[in-house]
């Protein structure tokens, strides 16, 4: 009887295995070619760090990284303000369940509905493509991110805290300052990163946000592999999976520390 329950344990656990098979050993082949001496991207011919090398020689990628870090870094910053502020503000001064709900719209949005929107706006504006407007889009969903998650920060907070130091007579920015900004320090860092990591991969709204002149990394990834995939492009992905995976697991362990703290 229990030979019978384990072999139909089995069966039932084969969809599972084989769905991490084909979301992660086309991942892992491209991380294994891009050691490959050989010039093909299909044939393995040893051993090689060469492509990492020339990544640094390509000017299009180089300029391409130096436009994603300007994006990454100004909207992880203003998202993370901005977010922290709004979760702050929703959560202690005027909560509203369509107020919540429009906070995330922008999580929720297709990307391209929220690319389109964002170009729409810009040509009522009048104003020019660029890194600006591209920062502009990514602070928009990424405030979206960070607010999520110092929201949740703030539902398991104990407020007792800040109510003592306004009753003993702080002004609310110094209560603010003192013991709601340490306390939410840990959720704000874990929302950061998130908000950082998926600027750094986005490109559908990039791609309609961005001059042709200022490409994103993602962008010069997409008109390269569009004549064929090349060891250079296997490298670079895989440094983007190296930080992205760094990034992501950094993030896990913030919003643990949060959970734990609270």
């Amino acid at each position: 009887m229990r030979k019978n329950r384990k072999q139909g344990n089995g069966w039932l656990r084969l969809p599972f295995w084989l769905t991490y098979v084909f979301l992660y050993v086309p991942i892992a082949v491209v991380v294994l070619m891009s050691f490959n001496r050989n010039k093909s991207p299909y044939a393995w011919g040893g051993f090689s760090l060469r492509w990492y090398g020339q990544l640094l020689e390509n000017e299009k990628i180089r300029e391409g990284l130096i436009n994603t870090l300007i994006v990454a870094f100004g909207s992880t910053v203003l998202s993370t303000v901005l977010g922290t502020l709004l979760a702050v503000g929703l959560a202690r001064y005027n909560k509203s369940r369509m107020l919540d709900a429009l906070s995330t719209m922008p999580a929720l949005l297709p990307d391209l509905v929220l690319a389109i929107g964002l170009l729409i706006f810009y040509a009522a504006v009048k104003m020019t493509l660029g890194l600006h407007s591209v920062l502009i889009a990514h602070t928009v969903f990424g405030m979206a991110f960070v607010t999520a998650v110092v929201r949740a920060r703030l539902n398991h907070a104990d407020t007792s805290m800040e109510e003592a130091s306004r009753d003993l007579g702080a002004t609310p920015v110094t209560t603010f300052m003192r013991i709601t900004l340490p306390t939410l320090a840990p959720g704000i860092l874990a929302g950061a990163l998130l908000a950082f990591t998926l600027s750094i991969d986005e490109f559908v709204i990039a791609f309609f946000t961005a001059a042709p002149t200022q490409p994103t990394l993602p962008i010069v990834i997409y008109s390269m592999v569009r004549f064929g995939v090349t060891p250079e492009i296997n490298a670079l992905a895989t440094l983007l999976l190296a930080v992205s995976f760094t990034v992501v697991i950094a993030a896990q362990r913030m919003t643990k520390l949060t959970e734990a703290l609270s």
